[in-house]
């Protein structure tokens, strides 16, 4: 029997990873800007969504940190479409493994404090340090504070992973209780099979907030440090 963790490895043919390609099946689906003046309706709501995003996520930051807008967005889409192709039967979730969404929340959150050490050194060390300290808990201070800095870009990594792992397991299982109930006790299976769809409604909400969660929390590391 296989296990059911054998759904997040990563899918291989003739023994060559597929990771690369699951990673940009996503970029295939977007549609392209059209010359014309007058676009289709997809192009439309593509329009209205990402600029509503950017309104919203970019508002309360510094206007130095508004060139962030366009890769932050971009990582809001991919992320939000490799969420949801992951929900399609014999497919490939790559946000469920931990290695992916560490290589996104690092390297940004690094860029993020190293931006404030460069602009604004003193605001940025302050945040370790907070004004009114008594002398007595200043080391432990220091302490606390530095972990919490260091341990940001892996609880990003970690809640994305975690979220869409627990709901792609909960999926499997109440789906294979439903196929087994089903000669069994028909009424069960079909009530398991509803409850399956409604989990699976779920499970495209969880997707779509932790994406926006993910780029809302690198957005705010971003406010502290411009």
């Amino acid at each position: 029997m296989l296990s059911f963790f054998d759904q997040f490895l990563s899918p291989t043919f003739l023994g060559i990873p597929l990771m690369a390609l699951a990673i940009t099946l996503p970029w295939t689906l977007f549609p392209k800007p059209l010359a014309q003046w007058a676009t289709n309706r997809w192009l439309t709501l593509q329009s209205w969504f990402i600029n509503s995003f950017v309104q919203q996520i970019f508002q309360p930051v510094n206007v130095r940190g508004h060139t962030w807008a366009l890769i932050l967005t971009s990582l809001m889409v991919f992320i939000l479409f490799t969420n949801m192709l992951g929900l399609l039967p014999y497919t490939f979730t790559p946000t469920t493994q931990l290695s992916l969404n560490m290589a996104f929340a690092v390297p940004l959150w690094l860029a993020t404090v190293l931006i404030g050490l460069r602009n604004q050194p003193n605001h940025a060390l302050a945040h370790i340090l907070p004004e009114g300290t008594p002398p007595a808990l200043v080391p432990v201070l220091i302490c606390i504070e530095t972990i919490s800095l260091f341990i940001r870009p892996l609880a990003l990594g970690v809640r994305l992973t975690a979220n869409l792992t627990a709901g792609h397991l909960l999926i499997q299982l109440i789906a294979t209780a439903a196929f087994v109930l089903m000669p069994i006790m028909t009424t069960v299976a079909i009530l398991t099979g509803m409850l399956l769809l409604l989990l699976t409604l779920l499970e495209v909400a969880v997707a779509t907030i932790q994406a926006y969660v993910f780029v809302l929390l690198l957005s705010l590391y971003l406010q502290e440090n411009v």
